[in-house]
């Protein structure tokens, strides 16, 4: 591979930094605080590293001026210095870029339509009559469901599922072992019982989605699945049938978002958080991790449930006093009364 090297002057322009040392001087590599090496660029975001400042090896360091007095090197100043890593973190990725054009080994319905660009890899299925946008890039042994459309510029990676009638707006991101579109979880009960109940529905996202590995998205039982633009899916994640998820809301690990849901725009979820069936989460709700939500959410704010580890004794002489509250709840409501007589 071959090695990447950039000015200093170059890549502040690039992040709209200010720049204080040498614009000169050049950076092949990104690293920690503490693991820089002289040529590499390190990032000050999180004031807990704050630290290990003064005795980077970095060549440069991406830092607030807040916070970038210590800087014994360059510095390049941004009140965002964690984005800037982000952005920069880009122009060292080492992930091949695949080259266009048709692996031999795959299978296109002739009816597909493929445009300028695409990449399709080794083992890939696409069905009868999807469309794939511009640039778009297929990973080896995905399969493309019949009539779905992809947007241009997004990456679908090895071994992902799109059933049919899915729809991916432009640069979406597909990490492995995803599955966007199997059938939502529908029966009906007779007698004891189950009935399977088609699902009639598609699954659409929106512009710049993220769909982290292992993540699945079932399909409308009549109403669309729907993921808003911008929106980001960590890893083992559950979305039920017809659940709608507002723009710019992001959702950490093991995440299961029941059926028929609404959640709101710049929602925050964190891991192992659970929001059950047929309930409405206002804008801007940030759910601490593993809180469950059995009710509908109004206002804006930070949510919890359930509680942190404890010692077993001490967690076990709270779950006693748990199952007591009830009874001592009834005590105090005879006391109130008694003092109010």
């Amino acid at each position: 591979m071959t090695e990447r090297s950039y000015r200093l002057e170059d890549i502040a322009t690039a992040l709209g930094a200010d720049l204080k040392g040498d614009p000169d001087v050049r950076v092949s590599g990104l690293a920690t605080l503490q693991a820089a090496s002289a040529g590499q660029i390190s990032f000050l975001a999180n004031l807990s590293y704050a630290r290990y400042l003064r005795e980077t090896r970095a060549s440069a360091v991406i830092a607030s001026p807040a916070t970038a007095g210590d800087a014994p090197t360059n510095v390049l100043l941004l009140d965002n210095p964690y984005l800037g890593y982000a952005r920069l973190s880009h122009w060292f990725d080492p992930a091949p870029v695949p080259a266009p054009g048709v692996h031999p080994s795959a299978v296109i319905d002739p009816s597909a339509r493929l445009a300028a660009g695409v990449s399709v890899g080794p083992h890939v299925v696409i069905d009868a009559e999807a469309e794939l946008g511009e640039q778009v890039v297929i990973g080896a042994g995905t399969v493309i469901g019949a009539r779905t459309v992809i947007g241009s510029q997004s990456v679908i990676r090895p071994r992902v599922t799109l059933s049919h009638d899915v729809v991916l707006g432009q640069r979406c991101h597909i990490l492995s072992g995803a599955v966007i579109g199997s059938d939502g979880f529908g029966f009906a009960n007779e007698k004891g019982v189950w009935h399977r109940i088609a699902q009639l529905g598609r699954v659409v996202l929106g512009n710049d989605v993220e769909v982290g590995a292992n993540t699945t998205i079932d399909r409308g039982a009549l109403d669309d699945t729907v993921i808003g633009n911008g929106v980001k899916l960590d890893n083992l994640i559950q979305i039920a049938h017809n659940v709608q998820i507002g723009d710019h809301s992001a959702m950490a690990a093991m995440v299961g978002i029941a059926g028929s849901t609404r959640i709101g725009r710049h929602c925050v979820f964190g891991g192992a958080s659970g929001v059950a069936g047929h309930l409405n989460v206002a804008d801007q709700v940030h759910l601490t991790g593993m809180t469950l939500v059995t009710g509908d959410i109004r206002e804006p704010g930070v949510y919890s449930s359930g509680t942190s580890a404890d010692t077993n004794r001490q967690w076990r002489k709270n779950a006693v006093r748990f199952r007591q509250l009830d009874a001592l709840a009834r005590r105090i409501k005879e006391l109130e009364k008694k003092l109010e007589g």
